[in-house]
């Protein structure tokens, strides 16, 4: 007589419970993984302002005009960056000018705020193209009052 070959049910059901152990130890695992690649987006934005900052820097001092704080009517502009002592401005024209992608129906990034104080110590603050107004997972972007480099902080990061 020829015999059957296949599973048993018992099989299939140790078979099920391995999978099930597998994955309730691995799943925590993968479910973090969200939230840190939403971290490592904000430090990469981080990144790419503070190397948009070193070229229009090494571009105003060019220009000569690195030691020139921004005036009230208009400013000083580096190839379409509004710059304040030869550092990108915060503001769209400024920092949002100097990054490709942070401007524009198509970009991955918002503007949740912007803040001038009269032009020294202005703030702008960007977030997920998603992201609601009360978002903390945010890269914020402070200009300083004098000819000092502005100031990037990707803050939030932790509780993306």
């Amino acid at each position: 007589m020829k015999r059957l070959h296949g599973f048993t049910l018992l099989e299939l059901v140790v078979a099920i419970v391995i999978l099930g152990l597998l994955s309730v130890v691995a799943a925590p695992k993968f479910l973090g993984l969200q939230s840190d690649a939403r971290a490592a987006a904000l430090s990469g934005l981080a990144g790419s302002m503070e190397g948009a900052v070193a070229i229009v820097h090494g571009k105003s001092a060019v220009q000569g005009i690195e030691n020139q704080p921004a005036s009230v009517s208009g400013g000083s502009f580096v190839e379409g960056v509004a710059v304040d002592y030869g550092y990108p401005m915060a503001s769209e024209l400024g920092i949002g000018n100097a990054v490709q992608g942070l401007r524009g129906d198509n970009s991955d990034w918002k503007m949740l705020g912007a803040h001038a104080e009269t032009i020294p110590n202005e703030v702008i603050v960007y977030s997920f193209a998603n992201a609601q107004d009360n978002e903390t997972c945010v890269v914020i972007y402070r200009s300083n009052a004098s000819a000092g480099a502005p100031t990037i902080v990707s803050a939030g990061a932790e509780f993306c």
